[in-house]
C-alpha cells in the first residue's frame, strides 16, 4: 500500500501557514504559528532491532525524533506510542523500553508529555514528535538544487544487519557497532548541515537509501548520481545480501523505484540490493553547494560522525526527468 498515493486524493490543504505538507513526501510537516516560528511535527514507530529492551527504545526515539532533524528543526515534545502485547513478556521489559526512549529525549533536550498504549500481538514502540523550527530556514527533501553535492553521514545496511542478527549469523561486534549508529541523534548532523549552506536534507530509513535519493530528486526535480564506492556502509551487510538474507520490504521498495533507476553494470546484485535495504534510525543525505561539501565532511568527524562522506550529487534532469543513477 503506498500512502502517498492514497494522501494524493484528499488533495493539498488550503491554509497559507502549512508550509511542508505531505504533497512530496517529506520526513514531517512543517505548520506556521508566527513570523518567525513554526512547528515540526512528526511520527514513527518501530518493532525490535535487538535483544536488549534499553537499546531498542534509545533506537526507536532516536529514529522518530530523527525526522525533526531532517527538517532542520529542534525538538520540543515527546510522546510515547505504545502497541505492546498483554501476554508472555517479561517483568520489566516494557520499563527498560521506556527507560531507553526517555533518556534518548532528554539527551535530544526534549520533553516527555505523555503518550497512547494498545495491546498488539506484534511489539512495536515510537514516538510522536513536535519541534520548533524557522520558518526561513527549513531544510527540505524538495531543495536539492542541479550542482549540489550530496553527503551522507552514517552507513547503509541496517535492515541486513538486524536481519542477520535475528538468523545469529552476523558478527556480534559489528552488529553492536550498527546498533551504536541506530541509537545515536542526528542532531549534529542537522546543526552542521545549517550552517554549510545546506538547502536540502532528507533522513534514510524505510525506503532505503535508493527510494530516499529518489524521492529527493523527484521532489527537486533534479536528476542524482551517486557513486557506489564512495557509499559509507556496513561490509557485513553485504556479505548478509550475499548470502540470501532479506527484509520483507526490500523487495518493494525495489517496485516502487522501477523506471526511475539505472545501475552500473559493474554493481552485481547485493550491491544493487544494499541501496533498497531499508534503514532504522539511519543518516541524514544532505544537499548542499559543492564547494562547501568537503568542509561540511570534516565538520561532521570532528564532532564524531566519522562516516560521513561525499557520495554523488544533483544534476540538470535529461528528457526523462527525475532519475536517480548508480555509477561504480
Amino acid at each position: 500500500m503506498d500512502l502517498g498515493h492514497l494522501l494524493t486524493h484528499l488533495g493539498k490543504p488550503d491554509d497559507p501557514d502549512l508550509l511542508v505538507g505531505f504533497e512530496t513526501s517529506d520526513d514531517a510537516g512543517v505548520y506556521r504559528v508566527r513570523e518567525d516560528l513554526a512547528l515540526v511535527q512528526t511520527v514513527d514507530l518501530i518493532t525490535p532491532v535487538c535483544d536488549d529492551p534499553y537499546l531498542f527504545g534509545q533506537v526507536a526515539a532516536a529514529n522518530s525524533i530523527s525526522d525533526v532533524y531532517a527538517m532542520g528543526g529542534r525538538p520540543l515534545t515527546v510522546m510515547n506510542i505504545c502497541c505492546f502485547p498483554g501476554t508472555g513478556v517479561p517483568d520489566g521489559v516494557f520499563e527498560k523500553i521506556l527507560r531507553g526512549g526517555y533518556d534518548k529525549t532528554r539527551e535530544a533536550g526534549a520533553v516527555l508529555v505523555g503518550g497512547h498504549t494498545v495491546r498488539d500481538a506484534e511489539m512495536k514502540y515510537g514516538l510522536s514528535v513536535t519541534g520548533t523550527i524557522d520558518p526561513g530556514r527549513i531544510l527540505r527533501n524538495a531543495g536539492a538544487r542541479a550542482g549540489d553535492a550530496l553527503v551522507l553521514t552514517k552507513p547503509i545496511g541496517t535492515g541486513l544487519m538486524i536481519g542477520g542478527a535475528r538468523k545469529e549469523i552476523v558478527d556480534e561486534a559489528a552488529f553492536a557497532r550498527a546498533l551504536a549508529n541506530m541509537a545515536r541523534l542526528n542532531a549534529a548532523a542537522a546543526e552542521l548541515a545549517l550552517e554549510h549552506g545546506a538547502g536540502g536534507c532528507t533522513d534514510i530509513t524505510g525506503f532505503g537509501l535508493a527510494g530516499h535519493a529518489l524521492g529527493m530528486a523527484r521532489a527537486s526535480n533534479v536528476a542524482v548520481r551517486i557513486t557506489w564506492s564512495a557509499l559509507p556502509r556496513y561490509e557485513e551487510a553485504l556479505a548478509l545480501a550475499a548470502q540470501g538474507v532479506t527484509t520483507s520490504v526490500t523487495a518493494s521498495n525495489r517496485e516502487l523505484a522501477a523506471g526511475a533507476i539505472a545501475f552500473d553494470a559493474a554493481l552485481d546484485e547485493p550491491m544493487r540490493t544494499l541501496l533498497f535495504d531499508p534503514q532504522t534510525s539511519g543518516g541524514l543525505l544532505i544537499a548542499l553547494p559543492a564547494a562547501r561539501a568537503g568542509a561540511l565532511v570534516a565538520a561532521l568527524a570532528a564532532r564524531g560522525e566519522t562516516d560521513a562522506a561525499v557520495i554523488g550529487m544533483a544534476l540538470e534532469p535529461a528528457g526523462g526527468g527525475p532519475r536517480l543513477d548508480i555509477v561504480r
